[in-house]
């Protein structure tokens, strides 16, 4: 008797812009591989974004988030809409369900696909191979201060960096986590001889600024280093973030697992995304790894407003998010399927969509996705 399939609910937030026009791409991926793993999909479609906003003055309803938190993952397109002034969307969308969610970790691989070229000379997919773990729920981004005076020419704003032991602690156990994980499946490159000697397979480079934010990374770096004794076949590495923003330009071989903070990882994961192709290229995800709440998955892109329903947009890094949400759900062989037939689309070296030097549309560079996946599968 065949095993009975497991049951995910995907909650599906299209979003602004190209949002729907690649989550529709990643959705058609996701019905053709499912049933590798004996996964049965249930897919529930929010209505939240800009033309919501607009017509009702909704961002996100208390009702909407109590039914965002039924779900096991969300899968969402972009947020961002010309209409609606900057950080409406994103603090009350975005911001909103990785607070609410304790979505502890903005988790984006950063990988150059064969036939996909870099700006880096020299640089190959041997070469660009990395992880960037992001703390996704502290720092900046909690949104402490405010104004005194506003408008006036006496005006002070004030935003507070806000870094809990709990919070650094559990983010850097993560990325110890994912070094040791991966050290399994590949030989890192950036270990010389001396350090394979002392038995370390992997690396997790820590990045912040502990020379001039001497309070707040002081506490991330006795972290480190405590959090480190219980890994000892992981280097432990540190960089301050201007380094690291020069050494993944002239070396990214040199990084396996980069961990840091929320406002450092948005940065340096937009020059990774540079690295791998470009942001058509690059997947994310926001992890709550003790899973309490849903996680959430989307490609790193924007809405992209300006081609927006012109059928351009490059459909692979939505594609790829979707890979990490079945892996999260427990469709492991689903998603490892999915990124082979990406690898063999961007290989073949056509379709292509604009952003990556061709001419093909979404929807036929998303049926050539799905064509691999077919193949791959029944080979």
């Amino acid at each position: 008797m065949a095993a009975e399939a497991a049951l995910a609910i995907i909650g599906v937030i299209p979003g602004d812009g190209v949002g729907p026009e690649v989550v529709q791409q990643g959705l058609a991926v996701l019905r053709e591989v499912a049933g590798i793993d004996n996964l049965k999909v249930d897919l529930v479609e929010f209505d939240l974004g800009g033309e919501r906003y607009l017509k009702s003055g909704e961002v996100l309803p208390d009702h909407a988030l109590d039914d965002l938190r039924k779900c096991d993952a969300i899968y969402l397109g972009a947020v961002g809409h010309p209409g609606v002034a900057p950080g409406i969307l994103e603090k009350g969308i975005l911001l909103r369900i990785r607070f609410a969610f304790h979505q502890y970790i903005n988790l984006r691989p950063v990988k150059l696909f064969p036939g996909i070229e870099t700006p880096i000379k020299g640089k190959g997919p041997e070469q660009i191979d990395m992880v960037v773990v992001r703390e996704n729920n502290e720092d900046l981004y909690v949104g402490a201060g405010g104004f005194t005076y506003k408008g006036t020419p006496e005006e002070v704003a004030i935003q507070t960096s806000i870094n809990t032991r709990a919070g650094v602690e559990r983010c850097l156990r993560y990325a110890f986590e994912l070094a040791r994980s991966r050290a399994k499946n590949r030989v890192f490159p950036g270990l010389t001889d001396a350090d394979r000697a002392r038995g370390w397979t992997g690396q997790v480079t820590m990045v912040a600024k502990t020379n001039v934010l001497t309070f707040a990374h002081d506490l991330w770096m006795r972290a480190f280093t405590e959090v480190s004794l219980d890994f000892p076949e992981i280097k432990p590495d540190y960089n301050h973030v201007d380094a690291c923003c020069m050494r993944m330009v002239v070396a990214p071989e040199r990084y396996d697992v980069i961990a840091t903070t929320n406002m450092f990882g948005d940065i340096i994961t937009d020059l990774g995304a540079v690295l791998q192709g470009g942001m058509g290229l690059a997947a994310s995800g926001n992890l709550n790894p003790d899973r309490t709440a849903p996680s959430m998955f989307e490609p790193v892109h924007g809405s992209a407003p300006d081609i927006a329903g012109q059928g351009i947009a490059n459909p692979i890094a939505a594609i790829l998010s979707l890979s990490m949400l079945l892996d999260h759900v427990g469709a492991p062989r689903g998603a490892e399927v999915v990124r082979k037939a990406v690898a063999r689309v961007l290989a073949a070296g056509t379709p292509r969509t604009p952003d990556v030097g061709g001419q093909s549309t979404t929807a036929e560079v998303g049926r050539a996705v799905l064509h691999a996946l077919e193949d791959i599968a029944h080979n």
